[in-house]
């Protein structure tokens, strides 16, 4: 027993395949001095044609140079970790810590009711002591709608728990769990308790989508809680006073389950929120309740929003100590004497619009305000602040999520992100000002990959226009095909991909999956980067504001349906599609042009001095291809909109125009 009392809960492993990264990133770096070598011995006379794009191309190359550094100091040393859950309970199971868990949502529309409590219910059902577990949900969208999902989740749980104990329900979602199980017909027994169970989520659901689609709370509804009495007093979503309500009180010996276990707590919130004071967004939902094996190994995974777990101590601004040490019991009292409609009001006021008002929460305590990626921003404050992290990434998924499934969606999403990190890196928060000789330089240095999404943009823009229209004007900017030094440009090009493509495969994916994802690569960085560096570059002269665009959950039958079958999806008219139906053009246009010269053969020697552009903008015009279907081919309502096919087959042609005139 003393013996096993003295055994490690976890153990780090150094990744596999290390070894063969360092060697690929040994002959990378070679093969890139040696395209250096070539642009420093080659570049064009002072006057000659081509010089200031020759110039602006070996310019990139740098930065590519430079990004790729960063993300190879990321992933020089991995390391993965592995932890014995036996040994944690048995030394710790009557010891362990209260946990709080916050689940936010902003909006019923995108973010419906459903899928809301269906999260509830799989993290209320964790394996951990049910009396040291509580659930609140954030409610940014004050939805009595989400409320009574939420008093409906309430009852349910009292039925769900115990069968996912009982029958070791995976996933504990009874949407996702339900979707993918096979009734169990074999053992009568657990089949009907399988099937009354299913029926009640059924009947649950259909009860919270037929409200929702009614668009209003019942009399007869809204007699069966208190809490729906706060909507009377409610504006607008931005305008209404605190609503929190203790739906199960964990402290009360009557709030069990129907086989007479204890339940967790399970609080709702909808924080108050008045015209006159800002809310911050998602970050002051959280503070109102108050993924990496790269980073780990140079000294700490980041926080990105999600999925993860902190020490409460984190969140409140301290700073570590080395003589630190968690009070569990403190923590875990529950020995609360107010009654649950006491304590209700008492805590009304930690959740007012004015609470916050000149005080530290949001700059030294809690989540980070005045930032659109307040969670990054955060993190690196917490590291900073001496708080070690770690990544732990186990086979049994701890979280799952959704991600949008339209390419605009996905779009959206990283304009904001890459938006918030350059407003990082630009400020001084930056992790090489604000970590300075608090975190390893090697940490400083793997935030940069996020940090830098923005500026990829204008590099990546350069290298999809220039070469193309230099082609078109006959300008070559590669070394000619029987020239040596091209030997440097297709080993380092061939080995990057066919190391990526590999790695890809070994993490389960698939040649096409990943094709999709040096197209998705290209699509992010000439439009949502673009978009966010635009952004910043505005808000810092003062002609916008920042604002917070919560992504979609669900979508259409009909646009899930193309999404299955991996069709993209436009339907509608946006600047990114303009820049992105533009770019596919202008490449196109410039491939035909280079295509009639080589069959024409209209000069000799046009194949021998641009076999390098000419590929590069082939390789672009097939990565385009869905864009000219939803241009020129498809007729669904997902096509690209007649007046993005005008205004970017306009804007191609006058490029070309300009560059042949």
């Amino acid at each position: 027993m003393a013996k096993d009392d003295n055994l490690p809960l976890f153990e780090t492993k150094l990744a596999k395949g290390r070894i063969l990264f360092q060697f690929y990133s040994l002959l990378i770096f070679v093969g890139t001095c040696f395209i250096f070598a070539y642009r420093l011995s080659h570049i064009p006379a002072i006057g000659e044609p081509g010089r200031w794009a020759w110039i602006g191309l070996f310019c990139s190359e740098l930065w590519f140079c430079f990004y790729w550094f960063v993300t190879t100091v990321v992933r020089w040393n991995p390391i993965y970790r592995n932890t014995f859950k036996d040994r944690l309970s048995h030394r710790y199971e009557k010891a362990l810590p209260g946990i709080d868990i916050f689940v936010c949502t902003a909006d019923p529309v995108i973010e419906p009711p459903v899928m809301v409590i269906n999260t509830i219910l799989s993290v209320m059902a964790y394996d951990y002591p049910p009396e040291k577990l509580n659930v609140y949900l954030s409610d940014d969208g004050a939805s009595e709608f989400t409320f009574y999902a939420m008093l409906e989740a309430s009852r349910f749980s009292k039925i769900w728990l115990p069968f996912c104990k009982k029958f070791k329900v995976e996933p504990r979602s009874p949407e996702a769990y339900f979707r993918t199980a096979v009734e169990p017909l074999g053992e009568p027994v657990m089949a009907k308790e399988w099937s009354t169970v299913k029926m009640l989520y059924e009947d649950m659901k259909n009860r919270i989508e037929s409200i929702t689609k009614l668009g209003r709370i019942s009399e007869e509804i809204s007699k069966e809680h208190k809490g729906f009495n706060e909507w009377i007093l409610v504006a607008s979503p931005r305008d209404h006073q605190t609503i929190l309500q203790i739906l199960i009180d964990g402290r009360d010996s009557e709030a069990v389950d129907i086989q007479g276990r204890p339940l967790p707590t399970l609080v709702y919130l909808a924080r108050e929120k008045r015209p006159q004071y800002h809310h911050h967004f998602k970050a002051g939902a959280m503070n109102a309740m108050m993924e990496m094996p790269g980073y780990d190994g140079n000294g700490g995974s980041c926080y990105i929003g999600t999925g993860c777990f902190h020490r409460r101590e984190t969140l409140s601004g301290q700073k570590y100590s080395k003589n630190f040490k968690a009070d569990w019991k403190r923590l875990s009292n529950r020995s609360v004497k107010e009654s649950t409609s006491v304590l209700e009001e008492k805590c009304k006021v930690l959740a007012s619009s004015s609470y916050e008002e000149n005080s530290q929460w949001g700059k030294e305590m809690g989540l980070k305000y005045d930032c659109a990626v307040e969670d990054l921003l955060t993190g690196l404050s917490i590291q900073c602040r001496g708080w070690k992290s770690i990544y732990f990434n186990p086979e049994r998924k701890g979280f799952l999520g959704v991600a949008p499934i339209t390419l605009l969606q996905s779009l959206v999403q990283h304009k904001r992100w890459s938006e918030g990190d350059f407003h990082i890196f630009a400020s001084r928060n930056c992790p090489f000002v604000l970590g300075y000789k608090k975190i390893p330089l090697k940490l400083q240095l793997s935030y940069c990959i996020y940090l830098l999404w923005a500026p990829n943009c204008l590099t990546t823009l350069y290298y999809v226009i220039v070469p193309s229209l230099c082609l078109l004007r006959g300008i070559s900017l590669f070394p000619h095909i029987s020239s040596s030094w091209v030997l440097a440009f297709v080993f380092v090009i061939f080995l990057h991909r066919t190391y990526s493509l590999g790695e890809f495969i070994r993490f389960g994916g698939t040649f096409k999956g990943w094709w999709n994802d040096q197209r998705m690569w290209l699509y992010k960085r000439t439009t949502s980067y673009f978009f966010g560096l635009l952004d910043y570059i505005l808000k810092r002269l003062g002609f916008s504001k920042s604002a917070f665009v919560v992504t979609t959950k669900v979508a259409d039958d009909d646009v899930s349906q193309r999404y299955e079958q991996e069709v993209m999806e436009f339907g509608t008219s946006s600047p990114m599609f303009t820049i992105l139906a533009t770019l596919a053009l202008l490449n196109a246009f410039c491939f035909l042009g280079a295509l009639k010269r080589v069959i024409a053969n209209v000069e000799i020697l046009f194949w021998e001095r641009f076999a390098l552009q000419i590929l590069l903008c082939g390789l672009l015009v097939l990565i385009n291809l869905p864009v000219y279907q939803g241009l020129f081919f498809r007729k669904d309502v997902a096509s690209l909109p007649t007046s993005v096919t005008f205004k970017s087959t306009m804007f191609a042609l006058l490029a070309c125009a300009i560059t042949l005139y």
